[in-house]
């Protein structure tokens, strides 16, 4: 087998190739690498601390400042601090950010259903579980890893 069929190499390469492919569909939405993401968290869960979205997207906390500072130069999340918490501030959409939102599920989606093109129902599922049982296992091992604690 060579490397290029090996999974590591597939999940990363891949990975690579889908997230430059949404950002190429979304220049309209001139967003960068992170960015939609972010959009899609907040999408869920509106109102949430910058440590929380780093934490749930996988991304260094500098990272996240940095790509929210750009984000709400545009307009699209604004940063309010809630009721006696004068320490944190909590990330909000602002109505331009979930405009922008709709554009990037579309584009997820769409996305999704070229790739799953020629596919059966019955394979999209059993890949879709099966990945899934793939994802608990890495985050399982990333929360056992000494390294990360």
């Amino acid at each position: 087998m060579s490397y290029e069929d090996q999974f590591h190499y597939l999940l990363m390469t891949d990975q690579a190739i889908f997230k430059k492919t949404v950002i190429k569909r979304l220049a309209g939405a001139e967003l960068t690498p992170g960015q939609p993401k972010i959009l899609e968290f907040l999408s869920l869960h509106d109102g949430t601390s910058q440590k929380e979205i780093a934490a749930a997207c996988h991304i260094e906390p500098a990272s996240v400042t940095s790509l929210l500072n750009r984000m709400e130069e545009r307009g699209l999340v604004e940063r309010r601090r809630l009721g006696n918490n004068r320490k944190n501030y909590f990330v909000f959409l602002t109505d331009k950010g979930r405009e922008t939102y709709r554009l990037v599920d579309e584009a997820f989606c769409r996305m999704e259903e070229e790739v799953f093109s020629g596919f059966s129902k019955e394979e999209q599922e059993a890949f879709s579980a099966l990945f899934l049982r793939l994802s608990k296992q890495i985050h399982r091992l990333q929360e056992e890893d000494p390294a990360e604690k």
